[in-house]
C-alpha cells in the first residue's frame, strides 16, 4: 500500500478538474495543464476531493500509485498558486538582471550570457544577486534552475558561484606556505 497515494487531494476553489479517460485537465488562475495518466490508477473526483487508486494490486502498481497522486496535487497547486524556486549569485562582478523573458547573467565571463526562459517560466531579480523562478510546472522549474546553476557552480575554494538558497557548499582549504 501506498502512503502517499492513499491521501486524497483536495481541491480548493477556483479550480476546474476536467477528467476524461487516463487524461486529466486541470484549470486555475495560473493557466491550464493536462497531462495523461498511467492506465495501472484510476483517478475519481468525488466532494471536491481527487481520488486516486490502483487498478490492481503488487508493488508496480503501488509505485505508479503514489507518483499519479504526487504528479496530481503538484497539477492542482500549479495552476491555483504556483511554484517558486529561488537562487544566488555570488562573486564580486556577478549579477542578473531580467527584461522580458531573458535573463541577463554577468558571472565573470567576458560576455554576458542571455537566458531565455522557456514558456510558463518567469523571473524576478532582488539587489542583482538574488534570482527567483516561477512557475506552474515544479518539473520546468527544477529544470530552468539546473541550466543556470551549470553556467557557474559554486566553487569550492571562494565559494562564487550560483547556488540555490540554503545550499551548503563545503568549502575547502586552500594552498599553504
Amino acid at each position: 500500500m501506498s502512503r502517499i497515494g492513499k491521501k486524497p487531494v483536495v481541491v480548493p476553489t477556483g479550480v476546474e478538474v476536467n477528467i476524461r479517460d487516463q487524461e486529466i485537465t486541470v484549470k486555475g488562475q495560473r493557466g491550464t495543464w493536462t497531462r495523461a495518466f498511467h492506465p495501472h490508477v484510476q483517478i475519481e473526483l468525488k466532494d471536491g476531493q481527487l481520488i486516486v487508486k490502483p487498478r490492481l494490486e503488487g508493488r508496480k502498481y503501488s509505485a505508479v500509485w503514489g507518483l499519479s497522486r504526487s504528479v496530481l496535487a503538484n497539477m492542482v497547486t500549479g495552476v491555483s498558486t504556483g511554484f517558486t524556486k529561488e537562487m544566488e549569485i555570488i562573486g564580486v562582478g556577478y549579477r542578473a538582471t531580467v527584461a522580458d523573458s531573458i535573463l541577463k547573467l554577468n558571472l565573470g565571463y567576458s560576455h554576458p550570457i542571455d537566458f531565455i526562459l522557456p514558456d510558463g517560466v518567469t523571473a524576478s531579480v532582488d539587489k542583482n544577486t538574488f534570482v527567483s523562478i516561477h512557475g506552474m510546472n515544479p518539473e520546468t522549474i527544477g529544470q530552468v534552475c539546473a541550466d543556470i546553476r551549470k553556467f557557474r557552480p559554486p566553487e569550492p575554494y571562494k565559494g562564487k558561484g550560483v547556488r540555490y538558497t540554503g545550499e551548503f557548499v563545503l568549502r575547502k582549504v586552500g594552498k599553504k606556505k
